[in-house]
């Protein structure tokens, strides 16, 4: 039996792939066994080709992702060199378009799968394995019927296939496609993010986004999803991420999966993350997501831009008025993360209409707002406005936008910076009512003018240069601060600024970060307050009320080492306070 092996190069060691699994569940409906492989861009080129070869396989098949292609394309060459009969095949967004220019590059690649592959792979496994359909040189000996299967033929002429949609013709809105995931593997990807889908295809056609080049949506049985999420819940995942293009399509697909999320017991510890279109809510939608449990939905909303000859451009509909009000609501019970996205580069966007888009987003505080950067995605509608828009973008993956007609480059290395200082500080959740202060109070409510204003001074800095450990993050954002006094801000307005400035800061550090850091230049209270609070302890106070007046019970006891105890201060270290008739664990003990 010929070994198949399935690969992914994920961009995160807590991240899966969806996609082999896929491939491993389609084998196996033919009687075929395969393996999967996950690994990282992060592992070391010749670490990943010895994992490959440890597996001896027969048939490699890789997926290839704006990701991780560039590596792909070095690893292939490699690949053959050890293995010099494996089969191998390539799928994935990267290859399922411009598919012989991919081949041509690639001579090493024997069929690339464009599309949904599920159908294509058992046709191509049924040919090569089952019926032995392939010779040493690996090229078919009987033509395939699957339109997304492109191959070389015995002349070296490429057959280029087409991006394929699962679409049954007595089911053209249903979906039926393998569970991907076994118990065998749960123990170990547990702790990880698992990716699940219940529909394909999205209702919208953004011009940026892959979905454009499909219509339509296919959703899977409520009965199987149901039996799925109880599979993820009786291993205790830590996290579910549907990649449903907008999960909230259809009420009648998504509401009873949210009320069976909503039923579980409160003991289940699973976050579910969806991406919705916020401005589609109903109010019995938002009032279920205002019931969950805290912690066990999590949603992300893509806005974009609020710029609406931008959303034209796009062809993208906000309505934006629906997407504040239902956003709101949905924070009211502070029980769901929400995550909300803006695009840098659309086509006619400048600086000034990205900073009126920042400044809407940022008045909601969500939980996260992150910033992307426009990509050029093979098979996307983006594609057309390249010269309309005089856009440069890079020719290797990601293909992230370099400039455009109303941003050069200068600009969008500038909002790279931008983006680094707001993932930081904002988005780490970090000095959150520090930095709202300074907005609110030195910038008149301008959120994009402060972030503006600390970029240039951190890249004036060289910051953006190197890593920047998280204690140090509170210094630079005081400094800043101080460095605003010689704005021709009046001085007693600063010096009562700066007073609440060191409050807040001290109570951005204790709560963020696990509380882990304490910044040395504040002014915090423990050598301050020490004479006061020992006094109060041992019921010293001037007023008469000590601890004793306060606590019922209390003692205060003071024990003593040494010879005849004559070294106090080695005395104070071992003082403690107790109360009688309470439990060990509940003692009031430390050292003052």
């Amino acid at each position: 039996m010929k070994k198949i092996l399935w690969l992914a190069l994920n961009a995160k060691f807590s991240h899966t792939s969806l996609a082999v699994r896929y491939l491993r569940q389609t084998a196996a409906e033919i009687q075929l066994k395969s393996s999967i492989l996950e690994l990282t861009i992060n592992n070391y080129l010749p670490d990943v080709l010895s994992e490959i070869y440890s597996y001896r396989p027969d048939i490699l098949g890789i997926g290839c992702y704006i990701w991780n292609i560039e590596m792909v394309k070095k690893l292939l060459p490699l690949v053959r060199k050890v293995l010099p009969d494996t089969i191998i095949i390539c799928g994935g967004p990267e290859v399922s378009y411009d598919i012989a220019d991919f081949m041509l590059e690639n001579p090493t690649v024997d069929f690339v799968v464009a599309g949904e592959a599920e159908e294509t792979i058992k046709e191509l496994l049924e040919l090569t394995v089952k019926q032995g359909g392939i010779n040493g040189n690996r090229i078919l000996l009987y033509e395939p019927t699957s339109p997304g299967l492109s191959y070389r033929k015995a002349d070296g002429a490429i057959h280029e296939g087409r991006a394929v949609t699962l679409v049954h013709s007595d089911e053209p809105n249903g979906l039926r496609v393998p569970f991907a995931y076994v118990h065998e593997e749960m123990a170990d990807i547990r702790e990880k993010i698992l990716y699940y889908e219940t529909s394909r295809g999205c209702p919208f056609s953004c011009a940026y986004c892959l979905s454009c080049a499909t219509k339509g949506v296919r959703y899977r049985p409520y009965d199987e999803i149901k039996n799925e999420l109880d599979f993820f819940i009786q291993h205790d995942v830590r996290q579910i991420k549907f990649v449903d293009r907008t999960f909230n399509s259809s009420k009648d697909h998504y509401l009873p999966i949210i009320n069976y999320i909503g039923s579980l017991p409160e003991s289940c510890r699973t976050n579910f993350h969806f991406e919705i279109a916020a401005d589609y809510l109903d109010s019995e939608t938002i009032s279920l997501l205002q019931s969950m449990p805290k912690g066990r939905v999590q949603l992300e909303i893509g806005i974009q831009t609020t710029n609406p000859q931008v959303l034209k451009l796009i062809s993208r509909v906000n309505h934006w008025t629906d997407i504040c009000h239902n956003i709101r609501l949905l924070q009211r019970n502070h029980n769901i993360h929400i995550h909300t996205d803006l695009i840098i580069g659309l086509p006619g966007e400048d600086m000034a209409s990205f900073g009126r888009s920042f400044n809407a987003l940022y008045s909601l505080h969500t939980d996260m707002l992150q910033l992307g950067f426009l990509k050029f995605l093979k098979g996307s509608s983006m594609m057309k406005l390249v010269d309309e828009y005089q856009y440069e973008y890079m020719n290797i993956g990601p293909y992230e936008v370099l400039s455009n007609s109303v941003m050069n480059y200068g600009q969008l290395r500038w909002l790279h910076i931008f983006e680094q200082v707001f993932e930081l500080y904002y988005n780490a959740g970090r000095c959150l009512k520090s930095s709202q202060f300074v907005i609110e109070n030195l910038f008149a409510g301008d959120a994009f003018g402060f972030y503006s204003r600390f970029t240039d001074y951190w890249e004036k800095l060289g910051n953006h240069r190197w890593a920047i450990a998280a204690k140090q993050l509170y210094k630079y954002l005081w400094d800043f601060f101080v460095s605003l006094a010689d704005t021709g801000i009046a001085a007693e307005q600063f010096e009562n600024s700066h007073t609440i400035m060191d409050n807040l800061l001290r109570f951005d550090a204790l709560t963020a970060d696990s509380g882990q850091n304490r910044p040395e230049f504040l002014s915090w209270n423990k050598e301050k307050f020490q004479e006061q609070t020992g006094a109060f302890w041992r019921n010293r106070l001037k007023s008469g009320r000590g601890a004793s007046t306060v606590l019922d019970g209390f003692q205060f006891t003071m024990l003593m080492y040494g010879k005849e105890a004559s070294n106090r201060k080695q005395e104070i270290d071992r003082q403690h306070y107790t109360i009688p008739n309470q439990r060990p664990k509940d003692k009031h003990c430390g050292k003052i």
